[in-house]
């Protein structure tokens, strides 16, 4: 699958889509801290949040590990930023997307890593609240925050908004490893 299919792919899921190379991505593990805050009480109850997915450096790592990233972007009609319902449902919505787009991408071949725009949701409780095994360690996704990713400079690196007009944009990555039939966008 070359990278100008991978675009293709994540536009027809309905994503503003753009490619960078991993080396670009700014990262700040201030950002971190926004996880230990524990808004969305996850923190350590989900396998792909801290301090359970990785120190900061860890999760860089995972990242940088693979030469591109396809980053995706999705705009949504939520103007009540306290509408906590809505907000959840885009993201679960977005992600999904991101996973149909990159389960396609790795049946081709293609290896890498997501970066959600939430925590993992693959299972309705996560297996960790049991001390079970995660069932799916391969298509786990930690947030883009667990990451330290700094997502504002991740939207100029790639020309998009980082701001929605008069919603919310959500945005993630797959970073990844282009195939040796794979041209360059």
């Amino acid at each position: 699958m070359t990278e100008s299919e991978m675009l293709a792919l994540a536009r027809r899921e309905g994503f503003e889509a753009g490619i960078v190379e991993t080396g670009e991505i700014e990262f700040d593990p201030r950002f971190r801290t926004f996880c230990a805050e524990n808004l969305c009480g996850k923190y350590g109850a989900n396998y792909s949040c801290p301090p359970d997915c990785g120190t900061p450096e860890e999760m860089r790592a995972r990242i940088v590990r693979y030469p591109r990233a396809l980053v995706f972007r999705s705009e949504w009609p939520i103007a009540d930023y306290q509408d906590q319902e809505a907000i959840r449902l885009a993201k679960r919505e977005h992600n999904g997307g991101m996973l149909r787009a990159i389960d396609q991408m790795r049946a081709a071949g293609i290896e890498g890593t997501m970066a959600g725009a939430s925590n993992c949701t693959l299972c309705a409780r996560c297996k960790i609240l049991d001390n079970a095994p995660c069932p799916f360690p391969e298509r786990r996704f930690s947030c883009l925050s667990a990451y330290c990713v700094f997502v504002r400079k991740l939207a100029e690196r790639c020309g998009m908004a980082y701001a929605a007009d008069g919603g919310i944009a959500f945005f993630g990555l797959f970073a990844f490893a282009p195939s040796a039939d794979s041209e360059r966008a």
